[in-house]
């Protein structure tokens, strides 16, 4: 039996009985789904009448202006927070100790301190009477911490031997960081930094803590208010929205494969002009037969 590297590779008999395992735990999430869809239409939640309130004028307009309230928020706290983390990340690799040093506890502290707690407190200690600025302060500075942590982790994984290229080339450290050491590291971590921005998105469902009328806020204001038959409908209500919030997620995960497969073909597929392609054959030429080149003028 050959070995991978986490386990053994598993034989007949573990095949077959993996697959049972496999076969007899299908069965039972089927069950339980059926159970759980049986049991929700006993109670009246999967009614027409539960789903035909999104046909009202009056939800749709709700539901429409949430989704917009949530992306202004998102667009703020995204572009802060890549800010923020670009500054961030720049003073943790400073050399000036102060600024290092301010840095660090800059994003240790707002690292540890719970999202919801950072965005109630601006939001009560500052802006009080704007909820969508403080929503978009508190994601900001936290998530700026973390995209500080990524770049910081990009901008290391870059080799040493360019960053001192750059300096014998005469370029200055500011001109090192901005022309050869950030862009690799966005490139190279551009999946983290889009994850964690799907992460602020999904945030942004905190906002309802502080009255900001985003899509959570406006799904608990039509659950809780809209009665049909004697019941209010929270499972359509939570069906609903949460495709919102999975459809935005999705958008989000299918513009960072775009954006990933994009710079790889701009990394190997870039197109070469007809003198460029000249260039590199005569350098090529030149490489080959460099040598014998060089014996032969010695010996002349």
């Amino acid at each position: 039996m050959s070995a991978s590297v986490l386990f053994d590779t598993p034989g007949p008999k573990a095949k077959v009985r993996n697959r049972i395992y496999a076969v007899v735990g299908s069965l039972a999430l089927l069950a339980l789904l059926v159970v759980s869809i049986m049991r929700l239409s006993d109670k009246g939640h999967l009614d027409y009448a539960m789903w035909d309130i999104f046909n009202y004028a009056g939800i749709r307009q709700n539901i429409a202006d949430a989704l917009l309230a949530t992306l202004k928020a998102f667009g703020l706290a995204a572009v802060g927070s890549l800010v923020l983390g670009v500054l961030l990340a720049v003073g943790r690799l400073s050399d000036h100790a102060a600024v290092r040093w301010a840095a660090t506890a800059f994003i240790e502290v707002f690292r540890s301190i719970p999202l919801l707690i950072t965005i109630f407190a601006v939001w009560v200690g500052f802006l009080t009477d704007y909820s969508m600025w403080a929503l978009a302060l508190g994601l900001s500075v936290y998530n700026g911490c973390v995209q500080a942590e990524v770049l910081r982790a990009g901008v290391n994984a870059v080799p040493r031997g360019q960053r001192e290229a750059a300096y014998a080339l005469g370029m200055t450290k500011t001109q090192v960081m901005t022309s050869v050491l950030l862009p690799q590291a966005v490139r190279a971590m551009l999946p983290t930094i889009i994850s964690q921005l799907v992460v602020t998105l999904k945030d942004t469902s905190l906002g309802f803590v502080i009255l900001y009328p985003e899509l959570l806020y406006s799904a608990r204001l039509i659950a809780s208010n809209t009665l049909v038959n004697g019941q209010y409908p929270y499972v359509s209500v939570i069906v609903v929205f949460g495709a919102l919030y999975i459809a935005l997620c999705l958008a989000l995960s299918a513009l960072a494969t775009w954006i990933e497969k994009r710079g790889r073909r701009a990394k190997t597929g870039i197109k070469v002009s007809d003198a460029e392609a000249q260039a590199v054959v005569v350098t090529a030429d030149a490489g080959q037969h460099g040598g014998t080149g060089g014996a032969g003028s010695a010996q002349n």
